[in-house]
């Protein structure tokens, strides 16, 4: 069979399953329990593979194992904390979350304080979040396409990114929680078998030898011993080493603050649920990411001459699949066609499940925190609240589609890292203050979300990543002052000290009588589910 036929097919069946299972869901969706939170009827064990399959995208895929195969030891970082931040998520979040909140991050918030100011600081966050992250994903589909269709022109990418959009924007008007849900379950399945499968090929091409796979991948490279050990990327001066401090700070605290992974503890019936989904999706993660390091590692070794050269044209992003290609036999063989045509409709699965649940979060929150809450006073009925939703999310849609034409060229697992930078800078300290300070208010978490999200959205603005440098997403202007391309290491303390600041110089005394009940809320679950039915 010819090669592009086998992976139009490949790819129409993964785009056909995941849009049967979205009206499927949409048939079991009524109202906006159903809506946005799945009706809370999933169990801690779907839950756990529906975050693996949110939290594992083309970043994880395509973006760690491009940046071990391109940096070695230092590229493996990414993968380590991406997974440590877990037990911030584990241990601080989960559980309090589930039963103290309703549909948003910011019910949660609002709990306590003022409805309008807060609902709309934490929807403008998660808005800004979730475009970061969805940015990521289409610069992933667009590389994805053109490879496996043979073609380079920046058109087909556009057109790519413009049809994820499309698809993205129909899975969450039409399925909601539900079919979003169950998409990212299908995609963690086929996710974690193509990565074993690759993975396991891999070992094989080296006798199950690990030692052989880092010794062969370093002498490749040409870069040595160096490539094993860590400063290749961040020990190259004393401003890498502050950067890639800053990128840990942003990783392990990130996961905490991203909004499309907080709401996925509501769609769970109990907090031993929420629990359970956690631990579920830590090992599934976990045994992921020794993935990657295979992955990574693999690409290195085995991938030469042009197909080298493409991994480090791509930033990485084309690292799994080309190895994929070349286990199963290399270009041109029977083999590596079906290889490469099953890992890349694998790959834009995990793009499609991912974006579905970025847009869907986003959209939920314009509708539910700034819609019913800000505009109608928390009186709109479940019918408009719904339909703005759907509405929010065709522009999300666009928005999105309009900014990652011109961030191809940036690798994908580094536009996740700022994601993250901006989820632990807005969102986190105030889901913290919140949940453990008894005197926060509302100036505290306005100030602390605005002072997060505008310290670290500036900051990167004025970095290496936007303008300045080769790789600047702004070519031909320069206006960078700020040294590190990952703001965290400044953004999340200034977020934290904006929350302060707000809360000591303002004086709330209905925000601390409620943090009792708040408190026996978030511990017990007491209320949580009459929180659903109002």
């Amino acid at each position: 069979m010819d090669d592009q036929l086998l992976t139009t097919l490949l790819f129409l069946a993964v785009v056909a399953l995941t849009l049967g299972i979205t009206i499927w869901a949409s048939r079991q969706t009524s109202g906006t329990a159903d809506f946005y939170a799945g009706g809370r009827s999933f169990s801690g064990i779907q839950n756990g593979f529906a975050i693996g399959g949110d939290y594992m995208s083309a970043a994880s895929f395509l973006g760690i194992s491009g940046a071990i195969a391109l940096s070695g030891y230092d590229g493996f970082l990414y993968s380590i904390g991406f997974l440590v931040a877990w037990l911030v998520a584990l241990l601080l979040v989960a559980e309090m979350l589930r039963n103290s909140g309703r549909y948003t991050m910011a019910d949660q918030l609002a709990y306590r304080m003022k409805q309008r100011p807060v609902r709309m600081a934490a929807a403008t966050s998660t808005v800004v979040v979730s475009i970061f992250y969805l940015l990521a994903q289409m610069v992933g589909a667009g590389a994805l396409v053109a490879l496996l269709l043979g073609a380079d022109s920046q058109a087909l990418k556009n057109l790519t990114i413009v049809g994820v959009g499309a698809l993205m924007i129909f899975y969450v008007t039409i399925g909601g929680m539900k079919g979003t849900t169950w998409v990212q379950i299908v995609k963690a399945i086929l996710l974690m078998v193509g990565s074993a499968l690759i993975v396991v090929l891999v070992l094989a091409h080296f006798h199950f030898n690990l030692s052989e796979l880092l010794g062969t991948a370093a002498s490749n490279t040409g870069k040595g011993q160096a490539f094993l050990e860590p400063g290749l990327k961040y020990g190259i001066d004393t401003t890498s080493k502050i950067d890639f401090l800053s990128l840990g700070l942003a990783l392990v605290l990130g996961t905490a603050g991203l909004p499309h992974i907080l709401i996925r503890f509501y769609t769970v019936p109990t907090a031993q649920d929420a629990r359970k989904s956690v631990l579920w999706a830590i090992g599934l993660i976990g045994v992921f990411y020794l993935f990657t390091l295979v992955l990574g590692f693999g690409a290195a070794a085995m991938l030469k001459g042009d197909k080298a050269t493409d991994v480090a044209a791509s930033g990485g992003n084309l690292a799994s699949p080309l190895l994929a290609e070349e286990v199963g036999g290399g270009a041109g063989s029977t083999g590596g066609a079906i290889l490469l045509a099953f890992i890349a409709a694998v790959a834009f699965a995990t793009i499609l499940a991912v974006v579905a649940g970025l847009t869907l979060t986003s959209s939920t929150s314009v509708a539910h925190d700034i819609y019913n809450s800000v505009v109608k006073g928390g009186k709109a009925s479940e019918h408009d609240e719904i339909k703005v939703t759907r509405i929010a999310a065709a522009a999300i849609g666009v928005i999105s589609i309009a900014l990652a034409i011109p961030a191809q060229k940036l690798n994908i697992a580094f536009l996740v890292a700022l994601a993250f930078a901006v989820a632990a800078s807005a969102n986190l300290p105030a889901i913290v203050y919140n949940m453990f300070w008894k005197r926060f208010n509302t100036r505290g978490a306005t100030w602390g979300i605005y002072g997060g999200l505008l310290s670290s959205v500036g900051l990167v603005f004025f970095s290496p990543v936007v303008s300045g440098s080769e790789t600047a997403l702004v070519t031909g202007a320069d206006w960078s002052w700020f040294p590190l391309s990952n703001p965290g290491i400044i953004s999340i303390p200034l977020g934290f000290s904006f929350g302060w600041l707000g809360t000591v110089t303002s004086h709330e005394p209905e925000a601390e009588e409620r943090f009792t009940e708040l408190e026996v809320r978030a511990l017990t679950g007491a209320g949580a589910e009459q929180a659903v039915q109002h």
